[in-house]
């Protein structure tokens, strides 16, 4: 059931370009949501870029996490070490860095409000529970192993609990048994269906005129569902994501066809890039546009924040790089269980998932 046709794995450095244009799309709403609403938020009331954030929803994070699985049969039969060193230790590196950088522009304002002991805690427990924007790359190394230690389970026995556990829903509370619940099937998903993901895109490449029609029929359906609050409901939330990610699929082939949008897909090649680092230009552009009130319109203002958070970003990765501060982007080998085996010349992506 699972594995990936090779001979449609291609593109740039060997990459697949319709998965770096999904992940674009991916990351680029995710930066949209935070933006939006924390203007939302401090301006205290909605803008018309509510409405976009509302239709990314039902597919927004399940796409992230089905593509993040697609190649996974690949590499999951690899020795535990090299497993590990390459989906959890890369990871968690990562994820310590960056919740370690957050809480050095946070813990003041956490230190003047509740004490410094406030800080230590929440740093202690973010350990355990994910802080911040930083849960994804938190859950992925769990979805990792637990993948591969069940990996001789029959994959619908499997399928049919995470999906189960997804419709339920799980509301515990606490923020990594609950986006476990809700998000694991979408990365199993990934992992068993690869074949015919690939499938799907390729027709899609053979035949845009039926595609295009198959979307526009999807987007007039995914709105319904977002304006009557359906989509978000115990079944229909499980089949939204799983119909928003096919369609971001098949968007992201149509754009590869012809790469008619390169900087979608480049940032879907710095996706985790992005991801890690876009929270500190979303927090200054937000708070320079609230301060000076040059723009009052809080739809633009969420625009206009999204793009530096998603520019912003990129420019922190291309200044580390011009700089040799490489450990923020790069992982240093004293922190591999397994070392490179050729190191030709050094990568200029970080890549998420293999």
């Amino acid at each position: 059931m699972n594995g990936v046709d090779k001979m449609r794995v291609g593109g740039i450095d060997g990459r697949v370009d319709w998965v770096d244009y999904a992940k674009g799309f991916c990351i680029v709403f995710v930066v949209m949501m935070h933006s939006t609403l924390g203007v939302e938020a401090a301006a205290g009331r909605e803008g018309w870029m509510h409405a976009v954030v509302e239709f990314a929803q039902p597919f927004r994070m399940p796409d992230f996490f089905l593509i993040s699985g697609l190649f996974l049969a690949q590499v999951i039969d690899r020795d535990w070490r090299t497993y590990l060193d390459r989906k959890v230790v890369y990871f968690f590196y990562f994820y310590l860095l960056w919740m370690t950088i957050q809480f050095v522009f946070k813990a003041p304002g956490i230190a003047a409000e509740h004490g410094a002991f406030e800080v230590a805690r929440l740093y202690a427990l973010s350990l355990i529970e994910p802080f911040g924007t930083l849960w994804f790359i938190y859950l992925l190394p769990l979805f990792f192993v637990f993948t591969k230690l069940t990996r001789r389970v029959p994959w619908p026995v499997i399928w049919v609990a995470a999906a189960a556990l997804e419709i339920a829903p799980i509301e515990t509370g606490w923020m990594a048994p609950d986006e476990i619940a809700s998000r694991f099937v979408y990365f199993y998903t990934g992992y068993i269906a690869a074949r015919y993901i690939f499938t799907l895109t390729a027709d899609a490449q053979a035949q845009p005129a039926i595609a295009f029609g198959c979307l526009a029929i999807w987007a007039v359906f995914n709105g319904v569902m977002v304006n009557e609050g359906l989509a978000a409901l115990p079944f229909y939330s499980l089949g939204m994501g799983l119909l928003g990610a096919a369609a971001v699929v098949t968007l992201s082939a149509l754009l590869a066809r012809h790469d008619v949008f390169k900087p979608l897909r480049y940032c879907g090649r710095n996706s985790i890039v992005i991801y890690l680092a876009f929270f500190l230009p979303m927090a200054a552009s937000r708070a320079v546009l609230l301060k000076t009130g040059i723009i009052t319109d809080v739809g633009t203002m969420s625009l206009i924040v999204t793009v530096c958070g998603v520019v912003g970003a990129l420019a922190i990765f291309w200044a580390a790089r011009a700089a040799g501060i490489n450990f923020l982007f790069e992982r240093p080998d004293m922190f591999k269980l397994v070392p490179d085996k050729a190191k030709p010349a050094p990568r200029p992506v970080l890549q998420p998932a293999e």
